[in-house]
């Protein structure tokens, strides 16, 4: 396969789980927005909170002075001058596919044609200078979702298990254990075991909206059988294989892949070595061991071992 083919197979994958992990940020912040808060607190925290997730913030704060609900859905959804933006990922999505449009199924080049058309759609029904209502923002994001979830669901039913599959689960995989240790990043101080009483109202509900993020509100209560806690919280979504977007559930995909590109090749490399020490890490971790040791530390060395992964396996297979 040619370098630039595995190149827009793996950015495709990771623009489309992009787009769908800002949505649901996006979508979990606007639930905050309806629990009671004291006199003091300030709105605009849970917006600076969703733009550090999806690694937005310092864009934003460059062309904004303040931090403001309207502005903020604007940057993360239609605003062509942040990168990461769910219109901007869906297009460049487009594009990519477009370029590799003999390696995909007709079934996965339309979920991705179909989710860009509709995009057009909600563009075209903007008002120049209005922002969407809510119960068009609703819709807009349930459509990003859905399109994620037809894109994932086509490939993993359509495509032919060859390298062209596996350099797209590899985007999948890199992009959402990226989004779940960037959401645990931001919103690790609740996570943390504390000796005061917790359990709040507030403190409730933001756990909720952590879990709800990434659809594991029902897993929960599935694995654990017990009222919220946020430890267990952070059990879930990072030691965790049965539970999908867990930092050890995708380094177990990231494995597979990358020995499945191995035995295509019949080489192994630097990537195949530092995702299987990633996993091993992972696999004799326990969350008493990661609070002891500190849990922002802990993600942030992740964080930064992943963006590791991403350049060692673009440098292996020649993307730059």
């Amino acid at each position: 396969m040619l370098a630039r083919t595995a190149d827009n197979l793996f950015w495709l994958a990771r623009q489309m789980e992009r787009a769908d992990f800002t949505a649901r940020m996006i979508e979990a912040t606007l639930r905050l927005e309806y629990l009671p808060r004291s006199g003091v607190e300030d709105p605009a925290v849970e917006w600076e909170g969703t733009l550090n997730a999806v690694g937005a913030y310092d864009a934003y704060i460059a062309g904004c002075e303040r931090i403001e609900e309207a502005s903020a859905i604007d940057f993360l959804t239609f605003d062509r001058g942040n990168p990461s933006s769910i219109c901007n990922c869906l297009e460049n999505a487009r594009a990519n596919g477009r370029a590799v449009r003999t390696a995909l199924t007709v079934e996965t080049w339309t979920a991705i044609n179909d989710a860009w058309l509709e995009l057009k759609r909600f563009e075209a029904k903007r008002r120049p200078g209005k922002d969407l209502d809510r119960e068009a923002l609703t819709r807009f994001l349930d459509y990003v979702k859905k399109a994620s979830l037809d894109f994932d669901g086509s490939c993993y039913r359509t495509m032919l298990r060859n390298d062209a599959y596996w350099f797209n689960r590899l985007g999948v995989f890199v992009e959402r254990a990226d989004n779940t240790a960037r959401l645990l990043d931001v919103k690790y101080h609740l996570l943390l075991p504390s000796n005061e009483t917790v359990g709040g109202s507030l403190d409730y509900f933001q756990w909720v909206a952590i879990l709800r993020a990434v659809s594991a509100a029902t897993a929960y209560h599935w694995v654990y059988r017990d009222r919220v806690k946020p430890w267990l919280i952070a059990d879930l979504l990072i030691l965790k294989t049965a539970m999908p977007r867990s930092l050890i559930a995708c380094y177990v995909g990231i494995d597979s892949s990358l020995d499945s590109l191995a035995r295509e090749d019949g080489r192994s490399g630097v990537a195949q070595r530092q995702a299987r020490a990633t996993l091993a890490s992972l696999e004799r971790s326990s969350m008493d061991d990661i609070f002891q040791n500190g849990l922002h530390e802990f993600i942030t060395d992740f964080i930064e071992d992943n963006a590791r992964l991403a350049a060692a396996i673009s440098e292996q297979y020649l993307f730059v």
